[in-house]
């Protein structure tokens, strides 16, 4: 069929229709018009300065908790000096009864009231001895008493204080709970908005990258030193240097060191390499990470799990001080 002239009524009227249609069709597509504009999603310094106030906030209720655990314990070494207190003061009490009984019983068996002079001597009178032994007796009786009185409080007061420690302790864990979800949810947050790497294939390789710059190392190496630079508390970190083999060489590599020197790294400073080898390995697909070598393991991403290595003769050979990350 012949085309219509562009500028015929039938032309015009079909036109009009299909126009009408598309407008339609994008309408039902599309669906209502937004009546808001979207809140935009936090920067990443606004992220981390969230996060900086909520770990303020955990390291506060931390320490809360263990004041209040001190206390508990200082309670707990104070109601264990009273039963001690109140068992000396028991066999004092003992003591002074099973004395006084025995003369007692002595006396009501022999009808004699002279019987302590006999015990005691001629120059000490009867009388002036039970006088004496009653004396002491009482003595031993309100010493005891005071003791037991003195433990029942000290006991009525850590057991209060006890109970009241312990809701406070549940309600400060709770909150640190609560916290550290925030913060495992801002941490995600900052993961999400880590850049990916340039060249990556659309089969998931990697392609080939020249060093450059002042520092002699790859687009990712750069990339992937500086996020974990700004995350983890990294005194010094080598990547490019001089060598027969390796990543080191073709700057593909970085050394994230935990000490100087040769030496061990402290056991918070073991933690942190721990943390930022799971952080890295975490984010080893959108940074283009190969293998991170740390604690005489390797961990290769094509080959996920921890395997042991080789003795190499001393902590930095053996990856003790520092973690190693190869970039592909």
């Amino acid at each position: 069929m012949a085309a219509l002239p562009p500028t015929s009524p039938t032309f015009r009227r079909k036109s009009m229709i299909t126009a009408g249609v598309l407008v339609t069709a994008c309408a039902f597509a599309l669906g209502p018009a937004a009546t808001g504009v979207a809140a935009p999603k936090p920067t990443k310094s606004e992220l981390k300065a969230e996060l900086a106030g909520l770990n303020k906030k955990v390291d506060k209720l931390i320490g809360e908790y263990g004041a209040k655990r001190a206390a508990l314990a200082d309670a707990q070494k104070a109601e264990s000096k009273a039963k001690e207190h109140l068992k000396t003061a028991q066999q004092d009490y003992d003591e002074a009864a099973a004395q006084v009984g025995t003369i007692a019983q002595l006396r009501y068996q022999n009808h004699d009231t002279g019987l302590p002079a006999l015990m005691f001597g001629e120059n000490i009178g009867g009388a002036a001895l039970l006088e004496q032994l009653a004396a002491e007796q009482q003595a031993h009786v309100e010493g005891f008493a005071t003791a037991r009185d003195e433990r029942e409080k000290a006991a009525q007061e850590a057991g209060e204080l006890t109970d009241r420690i312990r809701g406070q302790a549940e309600d400060v864990n709770r909150r640190r709970k609560e916290a550290e979800k925030l913060i495992g949810d801002i941490e995600r947050k900052l993961d999400q908005l880590i850049p990916a790497a340039s060249g990556r294939r659309p089969d998931g390789s990697w392609a080939p990258e020249l060093p450059g710059g002042g520092d002699n190392i790859t687009p990712r190496t750069r990339l992937m030193r500086d996020e974990v630079r700004e995350r983890f508390a990294f005194g010094t970190i080598g990547c490019y240097r001089v060598d027969t083999s390796g990543e080191h060489p073709l700057g593909r590599a970085c050394d994230f060191m935990l000490s100087g020197g040769g030496a061990m790294p402290t056991a918070d400073r073991l933690a942190m390499g721990d943390q930022a080898a799971a952080w890295v390995i975490k984010n080893a697909g959108k940074l283009g990470v190969k293998y991170v070598i740390y604690k005489q393991r390797i961990y290769n991403i094509g080959a996920p799990g921890w395997r042991g290595m080789s003795d190499r003769g001393s902590i930095t050979q053996n990856h003790w001080d520092h973690v190693h990350v190869s970039m592909y």
